[in-house]
């Protein structure tokens, strides 16, 4: 039998990869897995990258366009970033935050929310088949988050690097490391882009996964999501000398520390907590009363009394020492 030309071959299989909006896409085939790397972070300085260039916009930081297909970054606050996504032609939003995307708004400006929560140790079978899957399926351009976009979302930015742009795995790890900013303690991370078997076309076209917009997490997991909210102004706050934030007007640090405080006080609470090893429930203690210090101290400042910036200070210091040694050991493994 007479071969068809390559021109056709092309085609035929341009029109088998068609994404929901119609267009065509390119099978690529994925580089294969690394072999031989004892550490995948350090294999991420094999390529060498010109030095990185993060476009930060209005409810946006971190942003790393790239390729043409896919953008990495931070959560979307508000109706001005995703304005600017949608002005960069996305159509896609790839969440693998905990907390439950903003869908709603997104809508607003055409773009889909597709959510994949995942961990900061590594990526589950089940959770690169829904990646892969929404990369294949789903229309592109791609914007990629996790919360601060700089560890898990770009983990997941670089599986569409793979399947949609056939980058290498030394590249796609490089991105991470030297532009996105992944840290070495998640080395799970950068192990997988680096070494897993991403799912063929054929295993996500009968992968069974329906985009939803929204995956809620229970228990001390959804805890831990709502706490970084609040964490995360107060942790910027602090190198601000406890001022708020001009892009939060409505966030005020003395009311955000009550609120964290009391999130902690209610998550010491949860079953869940309660079952957990001896030294994990001492660092949950330390950091409901640190917390509560630090709640008391910003009532001073936001009542005018001289004291209360340094033993906010001084309370904050405490409560992050608390939570990075607890990530440590139950977060970072």
């Amino acid at each position: 039998m007479r071969s068809l030309p390559t021109s056709l071959m092309l085609l035929a299989a341009l029109a088998a990869c068609g994404g929901e909006d119609g267009t065509q896409r390119p099978e690529l085939a994925v580089a294969p897995p690394l072999t031989g790397i004892g550490d995948a972070y350090a294999a991420a300085e094999t390529v060498k990258l010109a030095a990185p260039h993060p476009e930060d916009a209005t409810g946006l930081h971190n942003l790393f366009h790239l390729s043409e297909h896919v953008i990495s970054g931070s959560e979307p606050h508000g109706d001005p970033a995703f304005r600017h996504l949608a002005g960069l032609g996305v159509r896609t939003i790839l969440s693998v935050d905990g907390m439950t995307p903003d869908a709603e708004t997104a809508a607003r400006y055409g773009i889909q929310y597709v959510h994949v929560p995942i961990q900061y140790k590594t990526i589950s079978r089940d959770e690169l088949l829904r990646i892969t899957k929404t990369f294949r399926e789903m229309p592109g351009p791609f914007y990629v988050h996790c919360f601060h976009g700089k560890h898990r979302g770009p983990a997941a930015a670089a599986i569409g690097r793979l399947v949609l742009d056939g980058t290498s795995r030394e590249q796609a790890i490089a991105e991470m490391r030297q532009w996105c900013g992944t840290s070495a303690k998640y080395g799970g991370l950068y192990g997988v882009v680096a070494t897993a078997a991403i799912p063929t076309a054929e295993e996500t076209q009968a992968y069974d996964f329906d985009f939803a917009s929204a995956k809620p997490l229970t228990g001390f997991a959804a805890a831990m999501v709502r706490i970084s909210r609040p964490y995360d102004f107060l942790e910027a706050a602090a190198k601000r000398g406890w001022s708020g934030d001009e892009e939060q007007p409505d966030l005020e640090p003395a009311n955000e520390a009550r609120i964290l405080a009391e999130m902690f006080r209610r998550t010491q609470e949860l079953v869940d907590t309660e079952m957990r090893p001896e030294d994990f429930q001492k660092w949950m203690d330390q950091s409901v009363t640190e917390s509560a210090r630090l709640a008391a101290a910003l009532a001073k400042v936001k009542a005018g009394e001289a004291a209360g910036q340094e033993e906010a200070t001084a309370a904050f210091a405490a409560l992050k020492q608390r939570c990075d040694s607890c990530h440590a050991v139950y977060r970072n493994d």
